[in-house]
């Protein structure tokens, strides 16, 4: 068998060979070298006896006396080895002189000053160990780590062959291609319109929920322009030294400038452009230097020169009003959720270079995936691919798709733990509470289907149901269809063991939060009337009371009881509506108990032979 040939690394590649560490090492080499060579070959140490000897002998020509050497030549070199100099250790020797004069010997003295010594060790040796420390530290900090370097930007040019994004790669989000594509044309043609006495806008502020494309969007009008991009995050202008953001801003611009025509992109622009003076604190003196900064910029520079800045953000409504007047961020482009078109959209880009079985409905997938975004079919896609890929399957199928959609909504299933009779019975119970309160209410969405397995942290069971379209606007009717399904496990439990368990908790808290939107934002208490207690600076994408209430302590009271009302209320309903339909849950129950998990199709096969009263809900087709 033929031996492997050995491959022999280099002992020291040229960046460490450019290192300064090795630089020392090899001086230190060399002057040591030096310093044995030039001493060593040509004298002797001899012992302070052998010496005075040779004094006595006079054999000794010359000699110099230091403060603790004394170095010398002799007259005859053949008889002392053949090395005519010596070097001896000086001792307390009084009469030293003296012989010396008595044999003739010429001698001289050499003074010594300390001061090289103290120069070399008091200073020159540690400032050099302080500056190599402080160099190697800065070099830790980054790429831009350096003593003069902390005022420069930290933007990272992509250049035009790195930026291979075109609107092409941009899905479900239609409208905000369609407006920023003005920009792309303002990039590629400005004399078009300068020409006629028009202005290059200068800032284009990206809104929307995480995972919509926002900086996807951004690179995709770069690649479609064809100009440089400057990508940045907000967060890295601020640091612990006063002034350099403001100096990475300036040095930003300056940057932009000579690389005009292009697009600085500041991703998560609200960590820069907070509303100054709303601390109660105090303000962040240098996140406030560094906004005023950017603002002096952006007055400054000439936009005809093809400089446009765009900003993303989720959160504009804590934006300084300064970014947000005529001049500065002119446009404001929304980067909504996509809707059942984009999401398929989306699905078909996404799975481009993924395997796809012949049965996988892009659409159906779409169907299942309301309210979802980019970044969360992208996910779902690779959640699908992982699955398949597990089940050593050739192609990714409609089933590794459903249960990815599953793991992410509902968690990991955990089919390992174990789970005692009676708990088991009762989460059965609770579930088929939901799900026959979804199948009978007109307004509730259909039910997928219904499980007992765990999943994610502290689910024990979940019922799936599943939109048949988008909606945007929900009439009191199905708000409070929404608050019953909610409420059905609980008063499954109660109906069947006269007992309830903790398992309702989630429940409750989605409940009570939708009966509070009712009566707080929506108007839709009959007492409280078309009154609205909304926070005025609330988030347009995070919705919710997270401030002070602007209402009296008296008002505070009667939202609770109306909120208790419409929770109490529909709870009776509820309950009415289980007790009705007690045998078919009973019969549903044990199914789900043996099976665990019960689709739905064979759901809706149980209602139509258990009970006469059921009818499918209408199921429209989807163009």
């Amino acid at each position: 068998m033929k031996e492997p040939e050995k491959k022999f690394s280099k002992p020291f590649s040229k960046n460490q060979l450019k290192s300064p560490f090795f630089i020392i090492i090899l001086v230190a080499i060399v002057l040591a070298t030096f310093q044995i060579y030039s001493v060593g070959p040509i004298t002797k140490n001899v012992s302070y006896s052998e010496f005075k000897m040779l004094l006595k002998e006079g054999r000794v020509e010359t000699c110099q006396i230091t403060s603790s050497l004394i170095r010398g030549n002799l007259k005859d070199q053949d008889s002392f080895d053949a090395q005519k100099g010596f070097v001896t250790a000086r001792v307390e020797d009084p009469d030293l002189v003296k012989e010396l004069e008595t044999q003739g010997v010429k001698f001289s003295g050499e003074y010594e000053s300390p001061w090289i010594q103290t120069l070399l060790f008091t200073w020159i040796i540690p400032i050099a160990i302080f500056f190599l420390i402080w160099r190697f530290v800065l070099k830790g900090m980054g790429p831009a780590g350096g003593v003069m370097s902390f005022g420069k930007s930290k933007g990272k040019l992509y250049a035009q062959d790195d930026l291979k994004y075109t609107f092409e790669d941009v899905a479900g989000i239609d409208e905000a291609k369609e407006e920023l594509s003005e920009v792309v044309e303002f990039l590629k043609t400005p004399h078009k319109f300068t020409s006629l006495g028009g202005k290059i806008p200068k800032g284009v502020l990206l809104v929307g929920v995480p995972g919509t494309g926002k900086t996807l969007l951004a690179k995709a009008v770069a690649g479609e322009a064809g100009v440089p991009f400057f990508g940045i995050s907000g967060s890295e202008f601020v640091e612990m030294f006063v002034g350099v953001g403001a100096a990475r801003v300036r040095d930003m611009f300056s940057q932009a400038d000579q690389k005009a025509p292009c697009i600085i992109f500041i991703d998560e622009l609200d960590a820069l452009g907070k509303t100054r003076g709303i601390n109660p604190m105090g303000g962040h003196d240098e996140r406030e230097q560094t906004l005023n900064q950017l603002l002096v910029e952006m007055d400054g520079f000439d936009s005809n020169k093809g400089v446009i800045i765009m900003s993303a953000t989720n959160r504009p409504e804590i934006l300084d009003p300064a970014l947000m007047r005529a001049g500065r961020f002119d446009r404001q482009v929304v980067v909504d959720r996509p809707d059942l078109n984009g999401r398929e959209a989306i699905l078909v880009i996404h799975t481009k270079g993924v395997k796809i079985d012949k049965d996988v409905d892009m659409r159906g997938i779409a169907a299942m995936t309301p309210g979802f975004v980019g970044a969360d079919l992208a996910n779902i896609v690779n959640e699908a691919a992982l699955l398949a890929a597990r089940r050593e399957k050739k192609t990714v199928g409609m089933a590794d798709f459903e249960e990815a959609i599953e793991r992410i909504m509902a968690g990991l299933e955990k089919k390992k733990r174990l789970i005692n009779k009676r708990e088991k019975k009762i989460v059965a119970y609770h579930e088929c509470g939901h799900a026959l309160i979804a199948t009978f209410l007109p307004t509730a969405d259909e039910v997928k289907k219904i499980s007992i397995i765990p999943r994610g942290v502290a689910a024990l069971g979940y019922t799936l149901q599943l939109p048949t379209e988008d909606r945007y606007l929900m009439t009191r009717s199905e708000l409070v269809d929404k608050i019953s399904v909610l409420l059905g496990g609980r008063a499954a439990e109660g109906l069947i063991f006269g007992e309830v368990s903790t398992g309702a908790q989630n429940d409750l808290e989605k409940a009570t939060e939708i009966a509070k939107k009712m009566v707080k934002f929506y108007g839709m208490s009959e007492k409280l009337g078309l009154v609205t207690f909304e926070q005025e600076n609330r988030s347009v994408f995070f919705p919710g009371n997270t401030g002070k209430n602007e209402y009296s302590e008296e008002t505070s009271r009667e939202i609770d009881l109306e909120v208790k009302k419409i929770i109490d209320e529909t709870y009776v309903a509820t309950k009415e509506l289980l007790e009705k339909k007690r045998d078919v849950l009973i019969k549903i129950a044990e199914i789900l108990i043996q099976k665990e998990v019960i689709e739905k199709k064979e759901l809706q096969e149980i209602l139509e032979k258990e009970d006469k009263e059921y009818v499918r809900k209408d199921e429209e087709k989807l163009d």
